[in-house]
């Protein structure tokens, strides 16, 4: 038996995750109808009721069977418009009412873009889609799009087509074959929908011939030039799959049948597009690192490091990775025109790491056993990265303040190598290194990587991935993740959570230093609990064991001599005392708030 039989969803998701752009959407009045926009037969049935009531006729129980017995026809749709309509224009006046929303409707969230939409938009955004093609008069997939940053090629009449952007140079396509409902050219009646102009038709036979085809929301029936066009389409290249919920019309089995299509039994519009892309997205992210990848890189680094003679190897391997992230970064999963959301905040965080580990992990094996060669190489690297992510671009504030997360990532881990090798004066360095940040300033890394002091590190922002708010919910973050890639650089170590808060002890002790001793003493000096200086602090502010562990460690002579040799707390003995103070008032702070 196939794995994927009674799944055709799964199936179209790997077809669609291998295959980008290869799929193009058709989409009918049912996408729109949890939006609240009536169908053409909903309509219909309004026409013929508001018609009744104005010629005197009372309200009636079934205005279907009051229109059959009135006229000895069945409604119907095009002729009843034609009726009630002569001219484009008075049409295009008609279903106005039914599309756009009021200000109450808008509030209430009717009449707007739907989770199939935005579905679909999201596809678009990640390159999975690029063609759509809908039969809707109404803007909800134009608006979705533009709620993702991206402005579609709209082709809603054949003068659009001939001034439009070519197919192949588009981000996304939108063809709506019936028009605007903003322009008077739309097409809804029978004789309209008989024929398209044969632009039309010459863009349709492309589409149909180099894509396969999600039908969603169309019921296949009565628009006889777009059946006419799949039922002429040629080849069989990729395949076609038809959603449908309340089974399939004459017509719609027909180019079933025809097209060898594929029947997906649905819910809804909204789920199905929904699952579609989630899925989609679950199956990016499980290629994205092959954990046996990621353990080559990291036993390929160890190797390296250990003669010489592979340093060019090495260093073509980090390059390798870097560019290969930085490709990541550039794609639309990290789009800064995406609406901010707890969800895609989750999502994209978890991606941050998955596209960050292999580079990260590496880089930690040369912080517990690289040397000055290999250090100033993830200096490089730390510079590429926020180069790249500094770069000026408009977006939402959110997802431009978390560009810079791989950066943090790889600063941590490398921080609590050096930290597991005690090599004290690199990691100085490390905290010390001047890059340019986003407004063209010199800035110390740990000024700009470290906890809060990062401008994506708001406890505001990692509370949201927390099902209860913490006091240092980043800080609790990168734990969890450093934790899972420890095996690379920790070794045999009895307590990781006390190694990592020794690197958080040691980052704000750098974070202080550019403070005067003599501003430390004033302030020590004062009444009350104030503290010394702003820093952030992560685990020690709160974990009373592990603040106690640290507290007994800088009051060993030893260790005190060792951070000043290594350039730490301005060389002073003195300020390493202020700094301790400033660390115990932070402490007792912390645990009352």
């Amino acid at each position: 038996m196939s794995l994927l039989v009674g799944d055709p969803l799964t199936g179209l998701a790997f077809s669609m995750q291998e295959n980008k752009g290869v799929f193009a959407v058709l989409i009918g009045s049912g996408l729109s109808r949890s939006a609240d926009i009536p169908t053409g037969w909903e309509i219909t049935m309004d026409l013929v009721r508001r018609v009744a009531l104005a010629q005197g006729e009372s309200e009636q129980p079934n205005w279907e069977k009051w229109y059959s017995d009135k006229t000895g026809k069945e409604p119907n749709y095009s002729s009843l418009l034609e009726d009630v309509a002569a001219l484009p224009d008075e049409r295009r006046a008609i279903l106005h009412r039914y599309i756009e929303p009021t200000p109450e409707q808008r509030e209430q969230g009717k009449k707007v873009p739907t989770k199939a939409h935005k579905a679909i938009a999201k596809l678009v955004e990640s390159g999975h889609i690029r063609v759509i093609i809908t039969t809707n008069f109404d803007r909800l997939m134009e608006n979705a799009l533009r709620e993702v940053g991206i402005e579609p090629t709209v082709i809603s009449s054949k003068d659009a087509l001939l001034g439009a952007q070519p197919l192949v140079h588009s981000k996304c396509y939108l063809l709506k074959l019936h028009g605007d409902y903003l322009d008077a050219r739309i097409l809804n009646t029978d004789s309209e929908l008989s024929v398209y102009v044969d632009e039309y038709n010459g863009l349709l036979d492309r589409i149909l011939d180099e894509h396969g085809l999600i039908v969603c929301g169309w019921s296949g029936e009565w628009d006889h030039a777009l059946r006419a066009a799949i039922l002429r389409a040629p080849n069989r290249r990729y395949p076609m799959f038809w959603c449908s919920r309340d089974g399939l019309g004459v017509g719609a089995q027909e180019l079933v049948s025809v097209r060898q299509a594929k029947v997906v039994s649905i819910r809804g519009a909204d789920s199905f597009f929904d699952s579609l892309q989630q899925r989609i997205v679950t199956l990016e992210q499980s290629q994205l690192q092959d954990p046996l990848s990621v353990d080559l890189l990291v036993n390929t680094t160890k190797r390296y490091l250990v003669k010489d003679e592979y340093r060019i190897q090495l260093e073509e391997m980090l390059t390798h990775t870097f560019e290969r992230l930085l490709v990541h970064l550039e794609s639309p999963d990290f789009s800064v025109g995406a609406p901010w959301g707890q969800d895609e905040l989750k999502i994209r965080v978890k991606r941050f790491e998955d596209i960050s580990e292999s580079l990260v992990r590496m880089v930690s094996v040369m912080g517990r056993w690289g040397d000055a060669n290999s250090h100033e190489l993830v200096l490089d690297i730390l510079r590429g990265i926020l180069h790249y992510t500094g770069k000026s671009i408009g977006g939402n504030s959110g997802w431009l303040s978390l560009r810079a997360y791989p950066a943090v990532l790889i600063f941590t881990a490398y921080g609590l190598a050096l930290t597991r090798s005690q090599r004290f004066e690199v990691l100085h360095d490390l905290f010390c290194m001047s890059f340019k940040n986003e407004y063209k300033e010199p800035q110390r890394l740990v000024d700009g990587l470290y906890l809060w002091s990062w401008s994506g590190g708001k406890p505001e922002i990692w509370n949201m991935l927390e099902t209860v708010k913490k006091k240092t919910p980043l800080s609790n973050h990168l734990l969890s993740v450093m934790r899972q890639w420890k095996s690379s650089f920790a070794g045999v170590t009895a307590d990781f959570d006390l190694l990592y808060a020794r690197f958080e002890m040691l980052a704000a002790l750098a974070y202080i230093e550019p403070n005067s001793e003599g501003m430390l003493e004033v302030s020590a000096a004062r009444p009350g609990n104030e503290m010394l200086a702003a820093m952030p602090v992560g685990q020690l502010g709160w974990n009373t064991a592990l603040y106690t562990a640290l507290e007994l460690e800088l009051n060993s002579e030893q260790t005190i001599l060792d951070l000043i040799n290594a350039g730490f707390g301005q060389k002073s003995k003195r300020f390493i005392e202020l700094f301790k103070e400033n660390m115990k008032r932070y402490s007792a702070y912390m645990q009352w708030h």
